[in-house]
């Protein structure tokens, strides 16, 4: 039981590792956003499809099934949506810790939803999160695009969160490949008209960025991270993962340059102490 546990710990954080290049990568891309998504969940549908072929899964949903997957599936297309155009008005930073206000988000909306006990541990590991995120962000500018940046991301994080809850239930019955195949497929099928408004010229001038949006932070970091909502609740799984920022923000250091300050390994420091906070919490309930 103790080493599944560690098991389960170390898959939630490579697979944050992989769902973190998403900040360098969405900074780095030149394209807009509609056409990166789109061109994102493509890509990451062909190779999920063949993954799936490739090991033998049924790529059959029962029919009751079909209008919370099709949700969770516009959910996951606005969420990425809102979350590009959070990264391209700001930072990396300020991108990808607004949209961590979604384990404050799901503390809250589990209860509710899935009918769970709330627990007030959450309450504060939540607010220690936040804090942590305050510190990570030492140039935080409320004024023009920063302040529309944390809007984005903040909405971002809420249709994260709704999606994660909605799918809880469904990742015990199905594959996790199986449900970001679909997810995939849905995002893809509704922003494609936008593919159109631009040269095949333009989309192949980008596509070593967007393969490895598609494989390594779609199909291999959102197919891990479904897999470890079976081994946790949603509410632990989204504090768990607040170690992302720190990983992005390093990636973002190394990739781009953009060195954190004393106040960003502050935050980290907080943010990683939630997390370790939580994995021993959630080892004891097992």
């Amino acid at each position: 039981m103790k080493s599944n546990h560690i098991r389960h710990l170390l898959e939630i954080n490579i697979a944050m590792l992989f769902i973190a290049t998403s900040g360098a990568l969405g900074r780095y891309v030149q394209l807009s956003v509609p056409i990166t998504i789109g061109a994102r969940a493509i890509l990451a549908f062909i190779a999920l499809f063949i993954y799936c072929k490739w090991k033998g899964f049924s790529l059959r949903v029962d029919k009751k099934d079909m209008p919370v997957i099709f949700l969770s599936g516009i959910l996951m297309g606005v969420h990425w949506v809102a979350y590009f155009y959070a990264l391209k008005l700001s930072n990396v930073a300020i991108g990808m810790l607004s949209i961590f206000t979604y384990p404050v988000i799901t503390s809250f909306l589990e209860p509710v939803l899935l009918k769970t006990k709330f627990q007030l541990v959450h309450l504060f590991l939540a607010i220690l999160v936040l804090t942590g995120m305050y510190f990570l962000s030492p140039t935080l500018d409320f004024e023009n695009t920063y302040t529309i940046a944390i809007v984005f991301g903040v909405f971002s994080a809420f249709a994260y969160a709704l999606r994660n809850i909605l799918l809880k239930k469904k990742v015990a019955k199905y594959n996790g490949s199986l449900i970001m195949t679909y997810q995939t497929a849905i995002v893809g099928i509704l922003l494609s008209p936008f593919l159109f408004t631009v040269s095949v010229d333009t989309l192949f001038s980008q596509w070593e960025i967007l393969v490895a949006l598609a494989v390594l932070t779609t199909a291999i970091g959102h197919t891990l991270f479904l897999m470890t909502f079976k081994h946790f609740n949603i509410t632990t799984v989204s504090i768990l993962s607040s170690v992302q920022p720190v990983y992005g923000i390093l990636i973002g250091a190394i990739f781009l340059s953009e060195i954190p300050k004393g106040t960003t390994i502050l935050g980290g420091v907080l943010i990683l102490s939630s997390v370790v906070i939580e994995s021993i919490r959630s080892k004891k309930s097992i």
